[in-house]
């Protein structure tokens, strides 16, 4: 059964390269940090401070590229029973709405990690409740770059953006600026899919926006495999 994913070219294929590798990445900077953290709670009685709290961030960041990863492959799973009933041109209208929703959907969300971020990396928050309508001008007292993460060390490679974000200031833990830029990023990267899968749907490329039949595909991979036998 075609998922309808196509891997595209040129940007969307950067794109999708993107998400892989930082998928991996996160996957084994998680299982990494937490076996470090466990050989050294039960080897030495001791531990990375910082560790939970990284952990924390990586799976937040995990989910986040989860999101528009299964978005592209079509992997989220739906429920079609009652659209089924329909001939294939009302399925493709009932798409199409669908797609539209979700793309508003992912429209608004962005704004909102848009305005939740700026506030941590000295940047203008969007004017306008639902749609931006501009950007709010900012003063020095707006500036919210100096907030720390909890527990992360600050390295020294990044001493770098001090003067740019905390008026020359030494931070002692990572700013916030840093973990949370996953908001805004993952959330245009979901309205990118949501708009991909839309145009699949418009040009006949796909006939579902996201629905992924889970266990009818579990099916035919056994079949496929006793076939082989």
């Amino acid at each position: 059964m075609s998922s309808g994913y196509d891997p595209g070219t040129g940007f969307s294929r950067v794109i999708n390269e993107i998400e892989e590798t930082a998928i991996a990445l996160l996957l084994a900077g998680m299982t990494i940090v937490t076996f470090i953290n466990v050989v050294l709670r039960y080897g030495y009685n001791t531990g990375l401070i910082w560790g939970l709290e990284l952990t924390t961030f990586l799976f937040a960041w995990l989910v986040l590229f989860g999101v528009t990863y299964t978005v592209k492959i079509t992997a989220n799973l739906g429920v079609d029973a009652v659209i089924n009933l329909f001939s294939a041109p009302v399925r493709r209208v009932i798409a199409l709405i669908a797609g539209a929703i979700c793309i508003g959907y992912a429209f608004l969300v962005f704004k909102g990690a848009w305005d939740y971020w700026a506030n941590f990396a000295n940047l203008p928050q969007t004017t306008g409740r639902w749609f931006p309508t501009g950007f709010e001008e900012m003063k020095r007292s707006s500036f919210r770059g100096w907030y720390e993460t909890v527990d992360i060390p600050h390295p020294a490679w990044l001493d770098w953006i001090e003067p740019l974000m905390n008026e020359g200031e030494e931070y002692e833990k990572i700013p916030r600026f840093i973990p949370y830029a996953i908001l805004p990023f993952g959330m245009g990267l979901l309205l990118f899919r949501f708009i991909q899968a839309f145009v699949r749907i418009w040009r006949g490329h796909s006939t579902s926006l996201i629905v992924s039949h889970e266990a009818e595909d579990a099916v035919e991979d056994v079949k496929h495999m006793n076939a082989g036998d």
